[in-house]
């Protein structure tokens, strides 16, 4: 009874829409010297593996990789999807260990105990948005972080929440990727210039390329509730964002044999989506996970990713 109340609750927030005007956008700030965070002087520094962080009555977890050097570092937030784990996201994502290894410090929040996944923005639940928000400033407290090269990324339902922040955090980050996941959570109005690095395949089964119901080789009461969620395109999702964002395009070009890139150019950031043709549910160039669908290496969406955050500008 406990998984399928959870499981109707996570089905219930496939549909909810990001709304809510943010502050004006803040412009990338023209100093010679980037902005830190008080972490930068801590004599109690974190250091990396499995922390706890009380937030809203609940010790929520997080694991944390850290990049060699005193910083100021850039940071990423890496999401999982829809009854997954942090410890899994690490591996399926690679973030911790690549992004690392390009200076970015990897935080990869686990969702609240005994839930599926994320409460987005504005729906009922454990207040994610808040704990994501304080996670940041934990992390920049104890950490010496650069304040304006914040990211997030997720897969499925953490794509989901990765965009639910775009306007959630104010226009506190520079760039977010989603994978198999930019078409579940609507484009929030009006969202600050922020880049948007998005992949999806054409055969996903669970959060489809074409929209319509989720879950479509679900049977029973998932299918019931699969049924009352109806999802835009990922073309139509992704070019209203790029709407919202003043966008210029897109310009398209074939990268890879199987793959489409749709390109828009911004005010401030960019937007891309990586079309996979015949790839499911899955992250490009990660391990294959066969009963989600074919799983492309013609993109290595982690390289990607992080080429992404490298170019985008600050906020």
């Amino acid at each position: 009874m406990l998984a399928r109340l959870a499981l109707t609750a996570a089905l219930a927030l496939l549909a909810v829409r990001c709304d809510g005007a943010p502050p004006a956008p803040v412009p990338p700030s023209p100093a010679a010297q980037p902005a830190i965070t008080s972490g930068c002087q801590s004599a109690d520094r974190l250091e990396p593996g499995t922390h706890r962080l009380a937030h809203d009555g609940l010790s929520r977890r997080f694991l944390l990789a850290l990049p060699d050097g005193d910083g100021p570092h850039p940071l990423i937030l890496d999401l999982h999807g829809l009854n997954s784990t942090a410890a899994r996201q690490n591996a399926y994502s690679r973030l911790a260990e690549h992004g690392t290894s390009r200076g970015y410090i990897v935080a990869t929040p686990q969702a609240a105990d005994g839930h599926m996944g994320w409460t987005l923005p504005r729906t009922a639940g454990p207040d994610d948005t808040g704990f994501l928000t304080a996670l940041l400033a934990h992390l920049e407290r104890r950490l010496c972080v650069r304040a304006d090269r914040r990211f997030a990324a997720g897969m499925s339902y953490g794509a989901a929440m990765a965009t639910g922040l775009i306007c959630a955090l104010d226009g506190k980050l520079s760039a977010v990727a989603a994978v198999a996941g930019i078409n579940i959570a609507r484009p929030c109005r009006p969202p600050a210039p922020t880049t948007i690095i998005a992949f999806h395949g054409t055969d996903d089964r669970i959060v489809p390329y074409d929209g319509g119901h989720p879950f479509r080789d679900a049977t029973g009461d998932l299918r019931e509730l699969a049924d009352l969620i109806v999802l835009d395109p990922v073309e139509r999702a992704t070019a209203g964002w790029a709407d919202l964002l003043g966008c210029a395009g897109p310009g398209t070009t074939t990268p890879a044999p199987r793959v489409r890139l749709h390109d828009w150019t911004c005010p401030g950031a960019t937007v891309r989506l990586y079309t996979v043709t015949g790839g499911g549910h899955t992250w490009p160039g990660a391990m294959p996970v066969p009963r989600l669908g074919h799983t492309t290496s013609e993109l290595d969406a982690t390289r990607l990713i992080l080429d992404a955050f490298d170019r985008a500008p600050s906020r």
